[in-house]
Formats: C-alpha cells, sequence, structure tokens
C-alpha cells in the first residue's frame, strides 16, 4: 500500500518542479512574460478573468457536448450497421480510414463557408472528431465477440435483435466506452478549433483575442480551463463505465512491507 502511494506521488512531485523551474525562469527574466508568464501570473489572470471566461467557457461546453452526443448517436448505428451487413462493411470503412488523413483544421473553413458562423459548424466539427474512434472501438468489440456464444444462441433461436441485445452489445461494452474516452478528451478541442477558424463566442475566440492583445497569461488561462473540462468529461465518462461495468474496475493492489 505505502509503495503504491509512493508511485502516485512521484507524478506530483515531477509535476511540481517543473512549475518550480517555470516560475524561476519567467521571474529571472531570461525570457519576456509576454512569451513565457510564470505560473503564478496564469493562476492570478484566471482568477481575475474567470467572469468573463465563464461565457465562454459554457459556449465550448455546450457545442462540445451536443457533438458528443450526436457523435455517439451516429457511431452506434454506424457500427452495428457495419457489423451486421458486411457487405456494407467493405464499402464504408476503407473510406472512413481514409477521412482520418485529412487534417479537421482544413476542413474547418468550408464548414463555416457551409454553415456560417454560429454554432452548427463548429458542432460538425466536433462529432467528425468524436465519431471515428467511437465507431472504430464499438465495431471491434462487436466483431471480436465469442463466436461460440453465437452460434449456441443461434441454435436456440435468438434472433439478430436478441444476439445484439443479450451478447454482442454487452460484450462490447468495455470497448465502447474506450472509444468514448478517447473521444471525450477530443470533444472540448473540437469544438476550439472551430472557433479558431470562424466565431464569436468561446474559449477558441477567448484566446485569439487575448493572443492578438500579447497577453499570453490569459492563453495559459484558457488552455488550462479547457484541460480541466476535458479530464471532467473523462472522468464523468469513467464513472458511467465503472457503474455500467463494476467487475471490470481492478481492485487496487496492495503490498506488504518486508
Amino acid at each position: 500500500m505505502i509503495k503504491n502511494v509512493k508511485n502516485r506521488i512521484y507524478p506530483v512531485v515531477f509535476f511540481i518542479a517543473i512549475l518550480i523551474i517555470w516560475e524561476i525562469i519567467s521571474r529571472s527574466g531570461i525570457l519576456p512574460q509576454y512569451v513565457l508568464p510564470a505560473p503564478s501570473n496564469i493562476v492570478v489572470s484566471l482568477v481575475v478573468n474567470f467572469p468573463s471566461l465563464l461565457d465562454d467557457m459554457i459556449i465550448t461546453l455546450l457545442e462540445a457536448l451536443i457533438g458528443f452526443a450526436i457523435a455517439i448517436l451516429l457511431a452506434v448505428a454506424m457500427a452495428i450497421i457495419m457489423d451486421s451487413v458486411i457487405g456494407f462493411k467493405k464499402t464504408v470503412y476503407p473510406v472512413m480510414i481514409i477521412s482520418q488523413t485529412i487534417p479537421i483544421i482544413i476542413l474547418a473553413p468550408l464548414f463555416i463557408i457551409w454553415f456560417g458562423y454560429g454554432y452548427t459548424p463548429k458542432v460538425v466539427i466536433v462529432v467528425l472528431i468524436c465519431f471515428f474512434p467511437i465507431t472504430i472501438s464499438l465495431l471491434q468489440g462487436l466483431v471480436s465477440v465469442d463466436r461460440e456464444l453465437i452460434d449456441l444462441l443461434r441454435s436456440m433461436g435468438a434472433s439478430k435483435f436478441q444476439l445484439y441485445r443479450f451478447v454482442k452489445i454487452p460484450s462490447a461494452m468495455p470497448n465502447f466506452f474506450a472509444g468514448l474516452k478517447i473521444a471525450a478528451t477530443y470533444s472540448i478541442m473540437g469544438a476550439t478549433i472551430g472557433e479558431w477558424v470562424g466565431g464569436k463566442n468561446g474559449l477558441g475566440v477567448y484566446m485569439i483575442r487575448a493572443k492578438q492583445s500579447f497577453a499570453t497569461d490569459r492563453v495559459f488561462a484558457a488552455i488550462i480551463i479547457i484541460v480541466v473540462l476535458s479530464i471532467l468529461l473523462l472522468k464523468i465518462i469513467e464513472f458511467a463505465e465503472d457503474k455500467y461495468m463494476p467487475w471490470l474496475k481492478i481492485p487496487e493492489e496492495t503490498y506488504i512491507e518486508d
């Protein structure tokens, strides 16, 4: 147990050491404040500007959540169709793989042209970013189901709907949650990228305005909020995973001192 606690302390100590070195370098004047503001200045900026950041944070979070929810619905439907219709999978799967070679930042200006400067292009970007990892993860889980169990239920007269309800979907849940956790961390980033390209509000717009004013401490403050929101979404997914599949939670190891 003591060894396990020590292992958790190591990254915390390392992170604190980086902050201390960062503070010393910034305070020493080696680099100007607009290039590398001190961590203490970033914290002060975050606290002082939080009221103005709050509105932008809510907008970015709303765009991310809406896009994330749509991506989940589309991904589940797509994965099930690809698993049940082999010809559809052979047709669509290569296209999905090729689509991932196109950087989303290249497509973002097109979405602005097509959908305007409102919330729609940001939501579309989040959907595209989150759709792929959820679909591929769930599809892999559906394909990897024990074939003997499938054959057993078929011999008992189970329909395709029953196969998915009682065998395939429950067995694919670990893969599904793995895809959700990847997509959740990308959702806030996707909304921010959309706001960079064109928008009136949101954390991405806030960062651009701060950059143009050389207020680097405000840029870092927005980055901190983005990181916190991403971690929060990840923790919510992990909480849901533990509640839905408590048997997968690995108990903490205990150690006996010599």
